[in-house]
């Protein structure tokens, strides 16, 4: 991790100045600053090698130079120029006391104890190509194991030829059935883990005593600790690895009761890992799983889980391996260093934004009187959206009667500012910061940029709007 900066040397342009040295005097920043304004009116039309022709020279002690976020260019060849690292800040200049905040903290983040169980549900119904692929999507998107999910009463005479597949591919395999056939096909096959065992099949892990193969036993029907404590003394006798599965229930049957039986096994058993099978929360209540799998790995950690099952069949938990892979490393920052998980990753925020980045009308027409050109800027607040060029100032929450005051009859203008506005709409019915010419934030699913909206030289630009300043 580099050291945090001493003094930082902030590159703008001319209609940004304002708004820059206002968020750098508002807050508190932990180092030193100064502000080279640069003979450019949109910060963000600069280029990493138009900067470097300009004279600039940080001041003594300088050891950051930081330029606007939508810079186009590599900023290795500036740091070579300038002779100290430069960095391309937010791509709002309104976050940047976040950006440094985040960076500050990341020295201690990134750590995880849970690991992720991806299921391959009815897996003895999928064809093998698309089994393969949902395995290899699985691990692109964090999971540490793929578990192959076994259906009962419905025979898999390619169990062991798939766990053979998915292993010589470099993939850690678990195997997910009560089938005593079945379990002996996969772990000979190359399978680590077994899903699950108790009193009625636990004799099945005899023949893999003293090997590295794991076993999740569960309780017996009915039962809660009674029988599930014989089955772990003949589990210690064999000398297998095993996980305690105290097993969570669906919202509507027992699911607060089952989230004492973890709290409860973790009392009793404080040093035998656990694991959880939240698929059984997120793939059965109607409702975005980034909030449910957050608190679910938060539970997850302080009780002693250290493993989690989930699969993302029903559309709603789709993207739950990243989430949950996100959500790990969160919670274990926040039970670790005893902090609120808040204002260090905001990636599980995806439908509305952590905070909303605007500017008063006063800000606006102020910033208006700057503007000598005819492309237009677009701002929301949290109820209003705001268009100006040099000549129009245009508020409203209506986008079609913002659209009509515009005066705008050229196809392609009419096009971008249609798809602006509309974004602009949505930013404000969700409750997001609006960021002209970019992507809205979705968490962890924001996509990139799109770079033909970007970076358009002004000689193109008599037929489209503006960038806002950055």
């Amino acid at each position: 991790m580099k050291a945090a900066p001493t003094k930082v040397l902030f590159v703008t342009g001319k209609l940004a100045e304002p708004s820059l040295l206002r968020v750098l005097a508002e807050h508190e920043l932990p180092f030193a600053w100064d502000v080279a304004v640069m003979r450019i009116t949109v910060a963000a039309l600069m280029t990493t090698d138009w900067i470097a022709k300009q004279r600039i020279t940080p001041a003594e002690g300088t050891d950051l130079v930081m330029i606007p976020g939508l810079c186009e260019g590599d900023a290795v060849a500036l740091t070579e120029r300038l002779g100290v690292p430069v960095e391309k800040g937010p791509k709002d200049l309104r976050e940047i006391p976040q950006y440094f905040g985040r960076a500050a903290r990341a020295a201690n983040y990134g750590a995880w104890q849970i690991e992720i169980l991806a299921e391959i549900n009815n897996a003895p119904r999928m064809e093998r190509a698309a089994l393969r692929a949902l395995a290899e999507y699985y691990r692109a998107s964090g999971a540490d194991v793929i578990d192959v999910g076994c259906t009962p009463g419905r025979p898999f005479p390619e169990l062991r030829s798939v766990v053979r597949e998915l292993r010589d591919a470099g993939l850690r395999v678990s195997v997910d059935s009560f089938d005593r056939e079945e379990i002996r096909a996969a772990l000979d096959a190359g399978a680590e883990m077994v899903l699950s065992v108790n009193a009625s099949n636990i004799d099945v892990v005899e023949p893999y005593a003293g090997s590295d193969k794991r076993f999740v036993v569960i309780p017996d029907a009915g039962d809660q600790f009674a029988e599930l404590e014989r089955s772990l003394e003949r589990l210690e006798k064999w000398r297998v690895k095993y996980l305690i599965d105290p097993i969570i229930e669906p919202i509507g049957f027992g699911f607060m009761a089952s989230l004492e039986r973890y709290a409860e096994a973790h009392r009793r058993w404080p040093t035998v890992p656990q694991m959880m099978g939240i698929g059984n929360i997120t793939e059965l209540t109607a409702a975005d799983t980034t909030g449910m799998n957050a608190l679910l790995i938060a539970i997850a950690e302080e009780v002693g889980v250290r493993a989690v099952l989930t699969t993302e069949v029903i559309p709603w938990a789709r993207g739950s391996v990243r989430e949950i892979d996100v959500a790990r490393r969160l919670m274990h920052y926040a039970v670790s260093q005893k902090a609120v998980p808040k204002r260090v990753d905001d990636r599980l925020v995806t439908l509305k934004d952590p905070r909303i980045l605007e500017y008063t009308e006063p800000e606006l027409r102020a910033l208006q009187r700057e503007v000598t050109d005819p492309n237009f800027r677009i701002f929301t607040d949290r109820d209003t959206i705001t268009v100006f060029n040099r000549e129009r100032f245009v508020r409203g929450t209506d986008i079609q009667q913002i659209f009509a005051e515009l005066g705008v009859e050229e196809a392609t203008h009419a096009f971008y500012l249609g798809k602006e506005l509309m974004k602009a709409k949505l930013a404000i019915t969700l409750g997001k910061t609006y960021r002209q010419e970019g992507s809205l934030q979705w968490g962890y699913l924001t996509p990139p940029d799109d770079a033909r909206s970007e970076h358009v030289p002004l000689t193109q630009r008599s037929s489209r709007a503006g960038r806002p300043p950055a």
